[in-house]
């Protein structure tokens, strides 16, 4: 059992790892691609320009982070 758990962990920190939301955000985007596709629609455009979504607004919580920490000093 402690084999499992291990295993879940790993994958859990690899898939999620520090940013719940971004991995929230491409499974949604998986999810509605998968929707578009099996009803006949070409869904191609949509993972890569859901993946540029997620990174733009990862980095721009990053960087607005770090100027608050950087405000504070």
């Amino acid at each position: 059992m402690t084999l499992l758990v291990a295993f879940a962990r790993f994958w859990w920190g690899f898939v999620v790892g520090d940013d719940w939301l971004s991995a929230a955000g491409v499974a949604v985007a998986i999810g509605a691609t998968a929707a578009l596709a099996a009803e006949r629609v070409a869904a191609w455009w949509l993972l890569p320009l859901a993946v540029l979504l997620v990174l733009y607004l990862s980095l721009r919580r990053a960087v607005a982070a770090d100027r608050s920490t950087l405000r504070s000093r």
